[in-house]
């Protein structure tokens, strides 16, 4: 969680963890081989190390590209049928029989892919690739914590050095919508939800408020550091936020679960993708953990004064952004704002907690070895968005 305004950050966590008195006291040969060993990475901090396909949630940066690029007007209207063709494959949505006529604002709030995949192909990845530079993509954010990875932005460039290859007009489908070879960390997307709560203002993500000498005396005091602007129109921001505020608070918005009783949030659910079925459907639960998709969910409020910026990642989860992500954030929210207004603090009313939590399920040997462990986390693991399967919502 961040303070939009100021960087600051008030709440990371990343999970499995471990006990940090262990190397207090001195960590034995046995403690320290079992946390090394241990295939979850617990001593990975996922928040700033960890490294996923950022799934819908960056269609916020495709949209943005797009009406800034004038590829489309908010009134654009795209018909989602449930899937889309280019050359011989066919790219589903998320939805299988289809969203209907989409305009910018139905497309975010619900999150078709069609919409975006046509939006996607008439941009191109490079000018998808500059504007996700904007929002901080493909660079650390600069955070005060060490080994913090950049993610990855794809261009045609960048494919034609790291594979010796052409870059294919489908893989800019899979990027549009958050998948193929982008991977961002989930600081990454949180500091994007909160450089769009922010009016367009990128800043520098900070973990220390004050430092203070043993009589009290203050050493170091943090103040606020610019990264850049995104040097978007005030109208395209604002055709933005609207519609992040529908996918919370619209009859189908996908991510209904962080509605608050009295405070406006806008959010943004994704599902990532970490692995190819093809044609054959198989149920989550049929699948290997590692095999599972990834759960996210974006979210700022107030939204006409926001003081809070959330992101929430489920590592395979095995479930939408919306059911699975969204809840968690709404949860967040509540907590913050029950601090920050006085008032009782309750969780939602919602099911999506009745799954154990990923590093709490046991592994089945189904499929376990059909991609490596780390499949999600590394570009090179990565399929390109699966065109033969609708996915969960968002």
């Amino acid at each position: 969680a961040i303070r939009p305004k100021t960087g600051e950050i008030l709440a990371m966590a990343s999970a499995p963890g471990y006990d940090p008195n262990q190397f207090a006291r001195g960590i034995g040969n046995t403690d320290w081989r079992a946390l090394l060993e241990n295939e979850l990475r617990p001593l990975n901090n996922r928040a700033v190390q960890g490294q996923y396909p950022p799934g819908s949630t960056f269609k916020v940066v495709t949209a943005a590209a797009a009406l800034e690029e004038e590829i489309i007007t908010p009134e654009s209207k795209v018909f989602c049928g449930g899937s889309h063709k280019l050359g011989n494959r066919t790219y589903r949505c998320w939805k299988r029989g289809g969203h209907g006529e989409m305009d910018l604002h139905d497309a975010l709030a619900e999150s078709c892919d069609v919409y975006f995949y046509q939006v996607g192909h008439k941009l191109g990845v490079d000018r998808i690739a500059a504007y996700a530079a904007r929002f901080g993509l493909g660079e650390q954010t600069g955070i005060d914590l060490a080994s913090e990875k950049r993610g990855l932005v794809p261009t045609r460039n960048w494919k034609k050095e790291r594979y010796g290859e052409s870059w294919y007009a489908g893989e800019t489908l899979s990027v549009a919508i958050g998948q193929g070879f982008l991977l961002a960390t989930p600081l990454q997307i949180a500091n994007l939800a909160a450089t769009i709560a922010n009016g367009g203002l990128r800043m520098k993500p900070q973990l220390i408020e004050r430092i203070e000498s043993e009589d009290g005396e203050t050493l170091f005091e943090m103040e606020p550091e610019t990264r850049g602007r995104l040097g978007l129109q005030p109208k395209t921001l604002q055709q933005i936020r609207e519609a992040l505020r529908s996918v919370v608070h619209a009859r189908k918005g996908t991510g209904k679960a962080a509605r608050l009783d009295t405070i406006e949030v806008a959010g943004k659910t994704g599902t990532a993708q970490v692995f190819k079925m093809g044609k054959e459907q198989i149920k989550t639960d049929s699948l290997a953990r590692h095999l599972r998709d990834h759960a996210w969910f974006i979210a700022f409020a107030p939204v006409e004064n926001p003081e809070i910026a959330i992101v929430v990642l489920i590592e395979h989860a095995g479930g939408g952004g919306g059911s699975r992500a969204a809840p968690l954030a709404h949860d967040l929210a509540d907590f913050y704002f029950s601090l920050t207004r006085g008032r009782d603090y309750q969780i939602a009313d919602s099911g999506a907690r009745a799954f154990p939590a990923p590093w709490d399920i046991a592994v089945p040997e189904v499929l376990a070895r059909e991609i490596p462990a780390g499949a999600g986390t590394h570009a090179e693991a990565l399929p390109p968005v699966d065109s033969e399967r609708p996915g969960a919502e968002g």
